[in-house]
């Protein structure tokens, strides 16, 4: 008996690896954060599976579910949305799990950042301008935020940024990262990335609170940063004619020979 837990991925249905929806359509119980995975990952368990909604559940019921499917002898497919490895509460789970002696894997989801930034056409790292993207989000009634994390901290950088579970004070994201980033920076909230109903705005740093206008679901992301719509930028060196790569050689002395 295994617990898989499975990143759902940000909303689309197809929006799933393949493993992850292989391993839910072979367990006989699934329990998904009701919430925000998507009800048509629903329809790749097996008949007669156990299906439960746990967005009503506490830790404690929920890891009772997973005992008695564990003495059951039946695997888990866990559903969380977007990917484990941020914000998914999955490591208090595997926590319990663990002093149970229950076993379990994790499959990796795509995550809401990496959906936002498709909605909009955007890379999010591009030469010259920005080389890491920050996600992050602010302190909320569930989870503070540690000391030195702070959005002022993290705009210093000047790198790309993406704000979770956080549209509900996007005037004071936006105070804090105007004196880093400018009124004229670009930025973007997209609503419920990859879901039918997705909406995305866009402005100017400086209007990005006017014209979301507070409108919107809870479930955003906030994104701001200089390569956010940029056109005047270097191009990698990667695919430049003259650079010497294992699988295009130039020159010649190339660096790696034959493509060794």
């Amino acid at each position: 008996m295994t617990v898989h837990f499975i990143g759902a991925g940000p909303g689309a249905p197809d929006l799933i690896t393949l493993r992850g929806r292989d391993l839910i359509a072979r367990c006989p119980v699934c329990l998904y954060a009701g919430s925000l995975v998507p009800a048509a990952l629903l329809d790749h368990c097996p008949p007669g599976a156990r299906i439960v909604n746990t967005a009503a559940l506490d830790l404690d019921a929920i890891i009772g579910e997973i005992a008695a499917a564990h003495a059951a002898g039946h695997d888990v497919a866990r559903l969380h949305s977007g990917d484990l490895s941020i914000w998914s509460a999955m490591g208090e789970q595997l926590r319990r799990l663990r002093a149970l002696g229950i076993p379990y894997d994790i499959t990796p989801g795509v995550p809401a950042f990496a959906a936002a930034a498709a909605s909009i056409g955007a890379e999010l790292t591009l030469p010259g301008l920005a080389q890491s993207v920050v996600l992050t989000r602010t302190s909320g009634r569930a989870t503070g935020m540690p000391k030195g994390e702070s959005l002022a901290a993290f705009a210093a950088t000047g790198a790309t940024i993406a704000v979770h579970l956080s549209i509900h004070v996007l005037d004071r994201v936006v105070a804090e990262l105007l004196p880093f980033y400018g009124a004229d920076c670009p930025a973007a909230v997209v609503f419920r990335a990859s879901w039918p109903e997705e909406r995305v705005v866009h402005a100017p740093l400086g209007r990005l609170a006017s014209a979301v206008d507070g409108a919107g679901e809870r479930t955003a992301l906030i994104l701001v940063g200089p390569v956010l719509g940029a056109e005047d930028f270097g191009e990698s060196r990667l695919y430049a004619a003259d650079y010497d790569r294992r699988f295009r050689p130039q020159g010649d002395t190339p660096r790696f020979p034959e493509g060794r």
